[in-house]
Parts: structure tokens; sequence; C-alpha cells
């Protein structure tokens, strides 16, 4: 199994659990719920990972075409859940299209833009990528169990 494909079993699998752990909630209007330790909300947070995946490998390696809209990740408010789960359908697919057509050798390459103050390999970036998706998956999951009452 080559790594791509590897990084596309884990991004599949990934944004599908972000799908189930949004589709979890109970209570729609918890999604947007934020209290005094916890500033982002699993709605803000959804959006966020969209609009950086959609970015990060649906325009700079996909060539997607994307706008990414960052502020509006963390401020839109309210959208509806149904609206949030084919924004993450749409983001597998435009995921999977992008990474289904890189070539091994990229991966090894230089990154098209500079991330981070400094210049990475396409491969640390898909890494750090997966990372990313992962570390706000489990801050979605923690804050529907504590906050969808």
């Amino acid at each position: 199994m080559t790594t791509i494909t590897t990084l596309r079993q884990l991004f599949n699998r990934d944004l599908n659990k972000l799908k189930t752990e949004i589709s979890a909630y109970q209570h729609e209007p918890a999604l947007w719920t934020i209290d005094a330790n916890i500033a982002n909300s699993a709605g803000n947070l959804c959006l966020h990972l969209v609009g950086n995946l959609n970015t990060f490998i649906g325009l700079h390696l996909g060539q997607s075409g994307y706008v990414r809209d960052r502020d509006a990740e963390f401020s839109l408010k309210d959208v509806p859940r149904a609206e949030l789960l084919q924004k993450i359908e749409d983001t597998i697919a435009i995921v999977d299209k992008a990474l289904s057509a890189l070539p091994p050798a990229r991966l090894e390459q230089e990154y098209p833009i500079e991330v981070f103050e400094a210049k990475q390999t396409t491969g640390f970036m898909l890494i750090h990528l997966a990372t990313h998706l992962t570390y706000h998956l489990g801050q979605i999951n923690y804050h529907r169990r504590l906050l969808d009452r």
C-alpha cells in the first residue's frame, strides 16, 4: 500500500467520523454552544476543518478553485446541520479526488506554498493536515459529550 493510498483512507475515515459526530448531536443548537472554557463550537470547528482541507488539499494540490473565508469559519453561527453534513461530504470528494491524482513522487517535493514560515514537503503537509483533522475531531467528540444536553 502506498503512502498516498494510506492518506486517502485516513482522510476518508476521519471525515466520515466527522459526519458521524455532527450527526450524533441530539440537540442541533448544541452544535453552536460554547462556554467559559470551550471557546470554539463544534459547528465552527467543522467549518474550520472543511475550509482547511479544501484550501490545503483541494486548492493547492487539486486546483479546485476553492476560495477560503477563514474568518467566517469561526464567526458563522447556526449553520443548519444538513448544510454542515453536505460540506463534509463535498470535502470528502474533493480531498479524495486531489489525492488520487497526486503522483507518489510529489510527497517528497516542496509543498506549493509556504506554511508555518518555512518550506515543507507535500508529504509533511498531508501528514500535518491528517493530524490537524484528528485533533479537532477529538475536540468535537468532547464538545458533544460535554455540551449536548
